[in-house]
């Protein structure tokens, strides 16, 4: 599986926030349409960097929440109806006028919220490993306790200890990733929290006729897996793919299989509605 190399971090004044941006350009000309990508909550730039270097055929564009990872801490909170607006900005600072966009856990919401939001923007959607907001199906409380618990983004140690039972599935991958993570700021994470109080997509799902591929993981201890075919069963274009043994971190640990679902759904023709 070809990779590409680092990308081009920038930091952005955006609405009046401060950003830590990361733009990977397709290795070759492409007409493929650029990936915007939100993050898990707490999860700096680096965290899922993998996935960028395996999609070389398409630019890839992220940015650290503020007061996460490079990103300087905030001083006033925001919702995800801000960061929705902030999103589309970045958009326009680098000349993307459509997208494909991708999110994953806390992401995902966020995903959600850019698609309703900016519509006519967005051709394809793929959420992996997350909710409708706060109509969920809340996952394991020992798993929600260990993530609750700081020392995940501190201590190394700590998050071998308890990674499996912190995430589920394989912990295939997990050393790369504890090795990435770069610890948020109290008030950073406080706010990423505080920007999904009281969301949820649910009633507005069922008017979004974007293609969407849910993805998630059969024994996922954060977000099970039915929260998924909710999403499924709201969203009207959409198709549900899961990883069996897969836990909240499916992407890391079952990387080929996870990257050829993204690409089979990113590169396929476009849906044609059948006529009545």
């Amino acid at each position: 599986m070809s990779k590409r190399g680092a990308p081009r971090f920038s930091m952005e004044q955006v609405d009046g926030r401060n950003l830590r941006v990361a733009h990977w350009q397709a290795e070759d000309k492409s007409d493929k349409l650029p990936l915007l990508f939100f993050n898990g909550i707490g999860a700096n730039i680096e965290a899922m960097a993998p996935l960028a270097e395996m999609l070389p055929d398409r630019d890839f564009l992220t940015f650290d929440m503020p007061g996460v990872g490079g990103s300087p801490e905030p001083f006033i909170p925001y919702n995800a109806w801000m960061m929705g607006r902030i999103s589309e900005q970045l958009l326009d600072r680098y000349g993307m006028n459509q997208v494909d966009v991708m999110g994953v856990s806390w992401g995902g919401a966020m995903a959600q919220q850019f698609t309703l939001q900016n519509g006519p923007r967005v051709r394809r959607l793929i959420l992996a490993a997350t909710t409708a907001g706060m109509l969920m199906v809340p996952g394991n409380p020992k798993a929600l306790a260990k993530m609750a618990d700081p020392r995940r983004y501190m201590d190394p140690d700590f998050m071998r200890k308890h990674f499996n039972t912190l995430y589920g599935g394989s912990d295939d991958g997990s050393e790369g990733h504890i090795g990435r993570i770069k610890p948020p700021s109290k008030t950073g994470y406080f706010y990423q929290l505080m920007a999904m109080m009281g969301w949820t997509s649910a009633p507005f799902l069922p008017f979004m006729k974007h293609e969407t591929l849910i993805m998630m993981g059969g024994d996922d201890q954060i977000v099970p897996l039915a929260n998924g075919r909710f999403l499924q069963m709201l969203i009207p274009n959409s198709e549900l793919f899961v990883i069996e043994d897969g836990g909240h971190l499916f992407m890391l640990s079952h990387v080929e299989e996870s990257i050829a679902a993204i690409r089979a759904f990113l590169d396929k023709p476009r849906y044609e509605r059948k006529a009545a």
